[in-house]
């Protein structure tokens, strides 16, 4: 760790984290859940949606773009069909309650389809797949983001849509569960905020610049650049997997954002702070499937089958989904988390705006 980081220990960031948010308006119970999410972010290693989102959701608020104590409001309940409006609250806050309301009602019918839209950032999407996992469920999210466009369609250049997140998540027997999540870019646009805010170039093949020319500096998506032909000021990541990619991501634009109600993105880029998603979500419950004993024979005999894979050369061997983030969770619960310099400015710069100046020190009832 260099001299400008700052290392943190998990119960310390969660308590200055939460004296920033209840600081700008929020009640000391949202605050929590908003700090307690973020900081889980940051221990299974995506920095890029923990602490380092709270400048964007401080300036969110101060714009009105972001509603400190909202909650979901139902639209429609048939049951096993939910369709809620998440009111432009918290997505840590409204994506609680929208999933304990889906499991309730998975666990009661068998199943759920869940429309959630106008949430604020739902932060990490693996977060309420494994609510539902440790339900018994089966979870599959498609979520769209209504934010300027970072993701440029493949054979484009220039963004047209999110890093629009899918996440799959099911629950073993006798092992860890299977949760996959990821971005449906090659990368998450806020893995690219913190290499910009730690000086890093990043790996060919990620980025475009505003003239739709191939880059490594992270930039492109995190400040405004000079205007590209058609007037663009910011970069483009590109989508995982070529055609394949853009094509998931269009999907989850259709279904996160269409299908949700929760409105897909078609217009022009606006200088607001705020980021919103919508998810559709399916919760099945396997027990009412009537596949159960099926389902747990023959998904232990896969992974079994997966695990015996001999490793690739320079390869330390088959990875479960899931797996990095357990593994990362108990080396940063032990060595701390730590918040590198750029990032540590900007949230003294959102705290002392919200008179929250002592922050990192301060503890928060």
């Amino acid at each position: 760790m260099s001299e400008s980081e700052t290392n943190w220990g998990p119960a310390a960031l969660r308590q200055a984290a939460a004296h920033i948010v209840q600081a700008a308006g929020s009640s000391p119970e949202e605050a929590k859940a908003v700090a307690d999410n973020l900081v889980m972010a940051n221990l299974k290693g995506h920095d890029s949606h923990g602490v380092g989102m709270l400048p964007r959701y401080m300036d969110a608020v101060a714009e009105g773009g972001l509603t400190p104590n909202t909650g979901v409001t139902v639209k429609l309940d048939l049951g096993s069909l939910l369709t809620l409006d998440g009111q432009r609250g918290y997505g840590q806050v409204v994506g609680q309650q929208a999933m304990d309301m889906g499991i309730a009602r998975a666990q009661t019918h068998g199943s759920c389809i869940m429309a959630l839209g106008q949430a604020h950032h739902l932060g990490r999407i693996g977060h309420w797949a494994e609510m539902a996992i440790d339900a018994g469920l089966v979870a599959i999210h498609f979520v769209n983001v209504l934010a300027p466009p970072v993701v440029a369609p493949w054979g484009g250049a220039d963004g047209r849509f999110g890093t629009n997140p899918c996440c799959i998540g099911l629950p073993l027997q006798g092992r860890e569960p299977f949760v996959l999540d990821f971005a449906t870019s090659r990368v998450a646009q806020g893995k690219m905020r913190v290499a910009h805010n730690e000086g890093r170039r990043v790996a060919d093949g990620i980025l475009i610049d505003p003239h739709g020319n191939p880059t490594t500096d992270p930039s492109v998506v995190v400040v405004p650049q000079a205007p590209g032909p058609l007037g663009n000021l910011m970069g483009a990541l590109l989508p995982f997997g070529e055609h394949k990619g853009s094509g998931l991501s269009v999907a989850c634009e259709l279904l996160g954002g269409a299908l949700t109600g929760g409105g897909a993105w078609h217009g022009a880029r606006d200088a607001g702070r705020a980021v919103y998603n919508g998810m559709l979500t399916i919760l099945i419950d396997p027990k009412r499937l009537g596949t159960a004993p099926d389902f747990e024979r023959e998904a232990d005999a896969f992974m079994s089958w997966l695990d015996q894979a001999p490793p690739a050369p320079d390869s330390a061997g088959v990875i479960t989904a899931g797996e990095p983030e357990r593994r990362t969770k108990q080396i940063r619960e032990v060595n701390g988390i730590v918040v590198d310099a750029q990032t540590m400015a900007e949230l003294d710069r959102v705290a002392r705006r919200v008179n929250a100046a002592d922050w990192r020190t301060a503890t928060t009832g």
